[in-house]
């Protein structure tokens, strides 16, 4: 593969002129309107912009040349108001430098970064493209931080938009080795025999596949500082295992990794912030394959916590990998342990593809990391750790079985069944997640996501500032 062009382009230096863009919200269209120069709102009346939402209007200058973007932000004091709106101009506008006009603080900020993030392309198997529209810096945004944000969400999308066939555990393991490179983390990796003994958990799921499964372990920060670990799950394709998925049930399952991808953008953002933490990052990375030595329906295998688990479908491979990594984080019992999982197809049909659900037992750390999603505009829901649900996990020959007797509550017994193998730590978010825009809206266009990254980080940023 040749190297290609930044997924997204850099903001532009503060300062560097640029076609002004204003955004309009309905309520200001009015006093937007009386400052254009009776050309322009000649013209805006002329295309009927009124600032709905997502409505553009390009006003010419009186040679012909572009001289000024408006863009409606419709009501932005209604509960559906999406604050990524900005997000579609990179779409929408010509090649060119634009500046945004009339808008500072926060609302500058998010618009830079949703601008951003509206800017990502997946261009790796593609001819060069056309010019993209570039943005200059907003006076008074931390341009920096901006782009640090939008860079680490980029490099997830990467990861999770890349096919199976050139994103493997090793290059799962690839990338986490380049991140710590960056930010000069540790990265130890536990494989082979080893593995095995360690992680057996880990070692039956990947043990079909030609592509050896390990454990990535990253660190970084002072030893002294709180301690903050990150899981995700890093299951590089699912075929289901030996319980095969539909052929259609396998098309998006590049995106079976899209735990580790969310993982590793949190982790670049902290990194690069420079927040005062001790940081610890578990990928356990896979690849669920068939083959003469794929575990079966019925084994019954002991995991690194000792627990006994039997397996009642090998389709659900991500609880078992997650739960040695977990029992391995809990056994130093951090300060706040956080996992991420593209894990069960239950909640998507609760909640569908555009909200992750969450579980935590902790109802302070739910009401924080609720405030932080929507400081970040990267939603979650919480769901029940309702413990009665258990039960259902019960097996007649082992401690525990990987799934439940029945078609019910299958995202809360899944987070049951991870909180199994972290008992010694208070403070642990369960994040189930699609990793996936099914289609494109602002600043989140169709393909990889890193769902909850930016919530993290949020989370992080608040309690541990640099």
């Amino acid at each position: 593969m040749t190297d290609t062009a930044p997924s997204i382009p850099p903001l532009l230096p503060a300062g560097t002129p640029g076609i002004p863009v204003t955004l309009v919200a309905k309520a200001g269209w009015p006093a937007t309107e009386a400052g254009l120069e009776a050309s322009q709102r000649t013209y805006a009346a002329a295309t009927g912009f009124t600032a709905k939402a997502g409505q553009l209007a390009l006003l010419p200058a009186a040679d012909g040349s572009l001289a000024r973007v408006l863009f409606g932000l419709g009501a932005t004091d209604e509960a559906g108001h999406d604050r990524l709106s900005a997000g579609k101009l990179p779409g929408l506008l010509p090649p060119g430098t634009y500046a945004l006009a009339q808008v500072v603080g926060d609302a500058a900020a998010e618009a830079a970064l949703a601008w951003l993030l509206g800017a990502y392309r997946f261009s790796r198997y593609r001819s060069a493209g056309p010019e993209q529209p570039r943005l200059v810096a907003p006076d008074g945004v931390d341009a920096g931080e901006v782009g640090r944000i939008a860079a680490a969400v980029a490099l997830g999308r990467d990861l999770v938009n890349t096919p199976a066939n050139d994103l493997g555990p090793a290059e799962i393991e690839a990338a986490a080795r380049a991140l710590a490179g960056r930010h000069g983390a540790t990265v130890a990796v536990i494989a082979g025999a080893e593995l095995e003994r360690d992680f057996p958990l880990v070692h039956a799921v990947g043990a079909a596949s030609t592509r050896q499964p390990r454990l990535i372990d990253l660190n970084w920060g002072p030893e002294d500082a709180p301690r903050v670990t990150l899981v995700g799950k890093g299951v590089a394709f699912d075929t289901g295992g030996l319980d095969i998925k539909p052929s259609a049930g396998m098309l998006l399952m590049k995106k079976d990794m899209g735990g580790a991808a969310a993982a590793l953008a949190a982790a670049d953002m902290a990194m690069g912030a420079g927040l005062r933490l001790r940081l610890r990052l578990l990928i356990p990375a896979v690849e669920n394959a068939i083959s003469g030595e794929a575990f079966r329906p019925g084994d019954v295998i002991r995991s690194r916590a000792g627990l006994t688990v039997e397996i009642g479908n090998t389709d659900a491979e991500g609880r078992l990998i997650l739960a040695d990594a977990l029992a391995l984080a809990d056994a130093e019992a951090p300060d706040l342990l956080i996992d991420f999982a593209t894990l069960t197809g239950a909640a998507r049909v609760a909640l569908g593809p555009d909200l992750p659900a969450y579980f935590t037992e902790d109802d302070a750390l739910a009401a924080a990391f609720e405030a932080a999603g929507r400081t970040a505009i990267d939603p979650v829901w919480r769901l029940p750790l309702h413990a009665p649900y258990a039960s259902l996990l019960a097996s007649k020959v082992a401690d525990l079985n990987n799934v439940s007797g029945g078609p019910f509550a299958g995202a809360i017994t899944a987070a049951l069944f991870l909180r199994r193998f972290a008992p010694n730590t208070k403070r642990h978010v369960h994040v189930d997640l699609y990793g996936w825009n099914p289609s494109t809206k602002p600043g989140r266009p169709e393909g990889g996501e890193v769902q909850s990254a930016r919530l993290v980080y949020a989370l992080l940023k608040e309690r541990y500032p640099a």
